[in-house]
């Protein structure tokens, strides 16, 4: 990892964070103010200004945080500091988030050749675990690492390799129901969506955790490749496909997080795998599949797949109850033109869940904004021959139509929310850069571990 965290570090030099025009308030040197005021610095976020000392060496840094920016901000000291020792001269509101941006912000994907980041050291703040900075940190680069990987390194077979060696670490079960299987099985609409591709379709299922504790269950929306089937997509809209698993790629990194740190429950997480391919034996604009729940889906859009095997996934979850049920998925577009790609919505009708959700996210800095289960819009899913239909045909509230499709396959279980998220970031931020991107599982990971610890 680029960025490491150590206990001590007695020749570490120094950064201090500067609020916009508060250089003076800190009791820096003359000479550092008289450096600071030379190259235009007054503490502009997200800038990084080195410091010289008397001999011309490195002397330590000075880092602007403007106007009060986020923890988060923090992490382009990852990219913008000279290799070496560091430490936080000047303490921060948030010490233990301010750490995991330093860690987050060194993230590099170097699968395919690129090089490694910055090897930086930092000595640990008062107060931090490092143990838990380095499991968060972990989730967030599976989920990241698994989704930058494209689709010939990451299909349905590899999606469930990765899974199995996220099982082999933490000693949980797995099994796979795959192929015709899953008919066998009752998963038709995993099975439909799926068997098109040369990667056979197949429900991931892994368990950790003692028998008798708390059930908290994740479904992850795993289409490793999505061209929109006989809908299909223009050729600018599949370019980014591969990311269409990062809903997968999201509930395995929150569950490494909770594996690692030894969380009290019942852990299971659900993924359904498939490729949404184009063949002769590929579902059909106007096919009715036959759910798992026994609710009949006319077609009205073969690019409408992801709610489809999450449908089955989470009628399976159901069947138990869980205490908390979990699923995530790149589902919409709606979503993304409702609330942009760093603010992915959640459904739910627990309103405890939804306040602890929201005080979380601001906690953590893990943006995430709750939108309704709008119930009259329910009736826009209507089908003429078939109980559902998989979209409307108005084209309006994308997102919140897809949420109430999947709501339909939770009927027992009360604290459940779905979330839309986006798992990407179009451009560099300080806290990872432009790729594939971990969404709403710090936040998440949160209430787990307060509830569960």
């Amino acid at each position: 990892m680029p960025v490491e965290f150590v206990e001590t570090l007695n020749t570490a030099l120094p950064v201090h964070l500067v609020a916009r025009d508060g250089l003076e308030a800190l009791g820096l040197s003359p000479s550092t103010i008289a450096w600071a005021a030379a190259n235009g610095f007054s503490g502009e976020a997200g800038r990084t200004l080195a410091v010289p000392g008397e001999n011309g060496a490195l002397a330590g840094a000075l880092f602007g945080i403007g106007e009060g920016e986020g923890a988060l901000a923090i992490g382009a000291l990852a990219k913008t500091l000279p290799e070496g020792d560091w430490h936080l001269a000047s303490a921060h509101a948030e010490p233990e988030l301010a750490a995991i941006a330093l860690v987050l912000g060194g993230y590099v994907f170097t699968r395919y050749g690129k090089k490694s980041g910055k090897a930086l050291r930092f000595a640990l703040p008062p107060g931090v675990d490092p143990g838990r900075v380095r499991r968060i940190a972990d989730g967030v680069f599976l989920a990241r690492d698994l989704v930058n990987t494209p689709t010939s390194d990451m299909g349905p077979d590899e999606l469930e390799k990765a899974a199995r060696t996220l099982a082999a670490t933490h000693k949980a079960e797995m099994s796979v129901i795959k192929g015709d299987d899953l008919l066998k099985q009752n998963f038709p609409m995993i099975h439909a969506v799926g068997r098109a591709s040369v990667g056979a379709p197949r429900l991931i299922d892994m368990i950790w955790g003692p028998e008798g504790a708390p059930k908290v269950t994740l479904v992850g929306k795993g289409v490793c490749f999505d061209t929109g089937g006989l809908d299909i997509k223009p050729s600018s809209g599949m370019l980014l496909m591969k990311k269409d698993m990062g809903g997968a790629a999201n509930v395995l990194g929150l569950a490494s997080m909770i594996m690692a740190a030894g969380l009290k429950v019942r852990l299971r997480v659900l993924i359904p795998a498939v490729e949404n391919s184009i063949a002769g034996n590929a579902f059909r604009p106007g096919d009715v599949l036959t759910s798992r729940k026994g609710i009949t889906v006319e077609i009205g859009n073969t690019d409408a797949e992801g709610r489809l095997v999450l449908a089955d996934a989470l009628a399976l979850a159901d069947d138990e109850e869980p205490e908390l049920l979990i699923d995530m998925a790149t589902l919409t577009g709606a979503a993304r033109v409702a609330l942009g790609p760093d603010l992915p919505p959640f459904y739910t009708g627990d309103e405890t869940l939804a306040s602890e959700l929201a005080a979380a996210s601001m906690a953590v800095e893990d943006p995430l904004w709750r939108m309704p289960l709008w119930r009259p819009y329910d009736a826009r899913l209507a089908s003429k021959i078939a109980d559902i239909n998989n979209v409307t045909t108005d084209g309006f509230a994308g997102s919140v139509t897809a949420a109430l499709f999947l709501k339909r396959f939770v009927e027992r279980t009360a604290g459940w929310a779905h979330f839309d998220i986006f798992a990407w970031n179009p451009s560099d931020r300080p806290y990872g850069p432009a790729g594939g991107e971990a969404q709403g599982i710090r936040a998440l990971e949160r209430i787990i571990s307060r509830r569960y610890a």
